[in-house]
């Protein structure tokens, strides 16, 4: 084996005996770095690389869900397996609130749309929703007869969803305490769901692979998309087009359908990724959507013409991701702990941001758009900055 230097001076050949092999690796073309990929690289190489400009550890298990404050740039709330939620502000490492109360595991949290509540869910099957100008429990919502998979808010009141893992979702006024209504219908764990924009329609989705478009006053089910042209497998996401029209659902069978929610029939469907989809959100400045899986790719549709716009490959599954404003870019969190900012014109990786040890659970990005926050099953969270990806 012998191998030429030829730098201008010619040294000769260099000769290598079998024994000089220290190992032999076979490097695939497409494997090789892009120059400008070098510098994320080399931070693989040391274990204590660290991106974030603010690091929150109050927590000391396992974090999962993250909201960050729509009216207050700094203000994030935080829940995990230790039991508790938290409140705690960017570039503030002294502030901390602790959403105490909980028996389990603090599955979701989220701000009401005028930022004055937070809401966090729990394992319990309990929720709690806090005046955060007062730090005052305002209180507490409880019914469903298993954990909260899911928290939303009405777009213009104080109206909470949740959806539970016993097959039921619930609505009450968090203004005066009360229940307002109770959706049943589906045969397993509801997965996800919202409201509609325009705030006068709720769609859920489920394990039990369907999807329900219900009348919010009456508790009734408009629509059941189940079946044939569905989905195989239980509803893993879903994010609702501006104007109400349409709901996008991903699944644990890999496919994403868009349904028309007048209707409730599927209007296409979108088949390229091979595993679970984790994540599903749309632009707000073009009509593309971003679904991201477990077979380690982020896809960016254009939704016009029901195709791939472009695919951009993780090193491990995709767990969730986020359009960063109205910008072009997205970010998305990984199961091998990196957080990464996509251009969805190109499908080029921007930016690596390192930190995190294991594997990133939740992401949410400020009101100012000048971070992004990240949460993991390393117990902490991460502020990252993106100012740059205006």
């Amino acid at each position: 084996m012998s191998t030429s230097a030829n730098d201008g001076d010619d040294h000769g050949d260099i000769f290598l005996d079998e024994d000089d092999i220290v190992e032999e690796i076979n490097v695939d073309e497409e494997d090789l770095p892009d120059a400008d990929e070098d510098a994320d690289s080399d931070a693989e190489v040391f274990d204590d690389a660290d991106d974030s400009m603010h690091i929150f550890t109050g927590h000391t298990d396992e974090v999962y869900t993250v909201a960050c404050s729509p009216t207050d740039a700094q203000l994030v709330a935080t829940g995990a397996g230790d039991d508790k939620g938290f409140l705690w502000k960017i570039g503030q490492g002294d502030w901390a609130f602790e959403l105490q109360g909980h028996k389990e595991t603090v599955s979701s949290v989220a701000f009401s749309s005028d930022g004055q509540l937070v809401a966090s869910g729990s394992l319990d099957g309990v929720i709690q929703v806090w005046d955060i100008s007062s730090g005052n429990l305002k209180c507490t919502l409880d019914g469903p007869g298993a954990g909260i998979e899911w928290i939303k808010w009405h777009p213009r009141g104080h109206l909470v969803l949740a959806g539970s893992e016993d097959a039921s979702v619930w609505m009450w006024n968090a203004d005066n305490s009360a229940f307002l209504n109770t959706f049943s219908g589906h045969a397993s764990a509801v997965t996800c769901g919202d409201f509609t924009p325009d705030g006068k329609t709720i769609c859920t989705g489920s394990d039990d692979a369907s999807l329900r478009i219900w009348n919010p006053r009456t508790g009734e089910s408009n629509h059941v998309v189940k079946g044939h042209y569905y989905h195989s497998e239980g509803l893993t996401c879903m994010t609702i087009t501006a104007d109400s029209s349409l709901v996008l659902t991903g699944s644990k069978d890999g496919s994403v359908h868009i349904v028309n929610i007048a209707t409730g029939k599927v209007v296409t469907s979108l088949t390229s990724h091979t595993d679970s989809i984790e994540c599903i959100g749309l632009s707000s400045s073009a009509p593309w959507a971003a679904t991201g899986s477990m077979d380690q790719k982020l896809i960016i549709w254009d939704l016009q013409h029901s195709l791939t716009r472009c695919t951009c490959e993780h090193e491990e599954g995709v767990t969730c991701l986020s359009w960063l404003g109205a910008s072009r870019f997205v970010a998305t969190g990984c199961v091998d702990g990196k957080v990464r900012i996509w251009d969805s014109l190109s499908g080029d990786c921007v930016k690596t941001f390192v930190g995190h040890k294991h594997a990133i659970q939740s992401l949410a990005v400020s009101s100012n758009r000048s971070h992004l926050v990240s949460v993991s099953l390393d117990g902490t969270a991460r502020a990252f900055e993106i100012d740059e990806f205006q």
